[in-house]
């Protein structure tokens, strides 16, 4: 009798320590595929935008947010990746902040444009939801470079009816206060407001997904 009721209360505490890995495992995903600016290059993780989003989330939404920055990431290396990655978390939603280290590298933007439609398709095909973010260059490069550069956002956005953040940095590039030494990566004090950039878009697409 006693191995009996030993074995009921094996069972139910199996049972019972299995419901929250069942709850996370079903919870819809977010996954960023970024590079340095979402990776939290020069600051600690816990104080990156995307870890704010973490924060901001909880309790509000069942959202579980999947950081798969990686600092120095091109659209290339976002697209050799992207594979591996929607099939391990299965995201509802996929947003891409990549491009900005393609125009730092003078990368030609016809590929450029096409590794970012592929992104976009494999994540849609996957059954996820593109929000796609917006970069700038600085003006050095030349403007035809440099406009083409930011219109490809654009232009995507529209072809494929994607929700857009215009621009991640806005409000924050042009704040030296906001921009570490080397005048390319925001502080920790900007990740706030970086996220609110994100925030905007991102908000009325969880809303209509709960």
């Amino acid at each position: 009798m006693s191995h009996l009721l030993s074995a009921r209360v094996l069972v139910f505490w199996f049972l019972l320590l299995s419901i929250p890995l069942q709850v996370v495992a079903e919870a819809p995903r977010i996954l960023v595929l970024g590079d340095s600016l979402s990776a939290a290059y020069g600051i600690e993780v816990r104080q990156g935008w995307v870890s704010l989003l973490e924060q901001r989330l909880a309790g509000k939404y069942p959202h579980v947010v999947i950081n798969a920055s990686v600092s120095g990431e091109t659209t290339g290396g976002g697209l050799a990746r992207l594979p591996a990655l929607l099939q391990q978390h299965q995201p509802s939603v996929v947003i891409v902040e990549l491009g900005g280290n393609d125009g730092l590298r003078g990368y030609p933007l016809n590929v450029m444009q096409q590794q970012m439609t592929e992104i976009i398709e494999k994540s849609r095909a996957a059954g996820a939801t593109v929000v796609l973010v917006g970069m700038q260059i600085p003006p050095n490069y030349g403007p035809r470079y440099t406009n083409r550069f930011h219109d490809i956002y654009k232009e995507l956005a529209e072809k494929f009816e994607l929700p857009l953040v215009q621009f991640l940095l806005e409000g924050v590039a042009t704040e030296a206060a906001l921009m570490q030494r080397d005048g390319i990566h925001p502080t920790a004090e900007a990740q706030e407001k970086i996220l609110d950039n994100v925030w905007s878009v991102l908000q009325p697409l969880l809303e209509s997904e709960s």
